[in-house]
């Protein structure tokens, strides 16, 4: 599983990778984002800290806009938990105003004399910042819906139950609200320690990973 863990590594830092500022126009259409994160290290080389992909029909650049450029962590669970993480290390009460979804119009209107705007939108800066600062990426083509999300799902199995993924002691994440996040050393709560990659997906893998 380890062994599988290092392939992974290996394979996603020697693909082509992606730092901000980038154009759209250069992701493909579909496939899995691996994230890696500044400081962080593991299997001689920059530390996977998430994998994710998206739903919809070529969205792939549209799913990572939301991270990077979109200031709206409920468009994004990534920059939500980037947020939760900052806040919490700054030990600032606005954490619990930070939870709140407003999504829909009804949660807007009900919270709307809770929600400092000008707060609000300073995190988002923060949190804008954090990940454009310090957050790369690089790419698996993949053009069907099913096969990427099973190949993600094993994906983050793998990494997550590496037991040479550890974060280092001054990851952000080691801040985070959520205990998931924290024992895992990603930035995820789901598809945690399950069923990882097999020798087949490797090899599939390696004949999908983005070089140009």
């Amino acid at each position: 599983m380890n062994n599988y863990c290092e392939d992974i590594h290996k394979l996603c830092n020697n693909a082509k990778r992606f730092s901000f500022p980038f154009g759209n126009n250069e992701i493909p259409l579909n496939g899995i984002y691996i994230l890696f994160e500044k400081g962080e290290y593991a299997h001689n080389v920059d530390r996977i800290v998430r994998i994710g992909t998206h739903t919809g029909k070529n969205q792939l650049s549209s799913r990572i806009y939301q991270h990077f450029l979109n200031k709206n962590k409920d468009r994004s669970i990534l920059r939500k938990n980037i947020g939760r993480a900052i806040l919490n290390k700054n030990n600032d009460k606005y954490l619990e105003v930070w939870e709140y979804d407003l999504t829909t119009k009804e949660n807007r209107e009900k919270y709307k004399n809770i929600i400092d705007i000008e707060k609000q939108n300073e995190i988002e800066k923060e949190v804008t910042k954090y990940i454009q600062d310090n957050f790369s990426f690089s790419i698996l083509i993949i053009e069907d819906k099913e096969t990427r999300l099973n190949i993600e799902s094993k994906l983050i199995s793998t990494v997550s139950l590496c037991n040479n993924c550890s974060p280092s002691k001054a990851w952000l994440g080691n801040y985070s609200t959520k205990d998931k996040i924290r024992k895992s050393g990603l930035w995820l709560v789901n598809e945690l320690w399950k069923e990882p990659l097999s020798s087949e997906d490797i090899g599939f893998i390696e004949g999908i990973v983005y070089y140009n």
